[in-house]
């Protein structure tokens, strides 16, 4: 089993990651983006045997490290 964990900025945060790669894609002519925010992935192995008990330890995992919840949000999905 895996969980696909996908980690971004708040929107209220700034990205100055984010910024600067818009600007490199403005300047290699991609001129029609108007915005991109950057962000992690994390794929975990997972040995569990079903979903009902892999999400609330994914779960604890992004709150404990995965992400910083203070500027941080963060989704998953778990694939059998």
């Amino acid at each position: 089993m895996k969980a696909k964990v996908y980690v971004t900025l708040k929107s209220s945060i700034h990205d100055p990651q984010g910024a600067t790669i818009l600007q490199s894609l403005l300047s290699l002519g991609f001129d029609h983006v108007d915005g991109i925010r950057a962000g992690k992935y994390f794929e975990v192995e997972l040995s569990h045997q079903s979903v009902e008990t892999a999400r609330p330890l994914v779960e604890q995992m992004c709150e404990k490290l995965l992400a910083n919840t203070v500027i941080e949000k963060y989704h998953y999905e778990i694939d059998e």
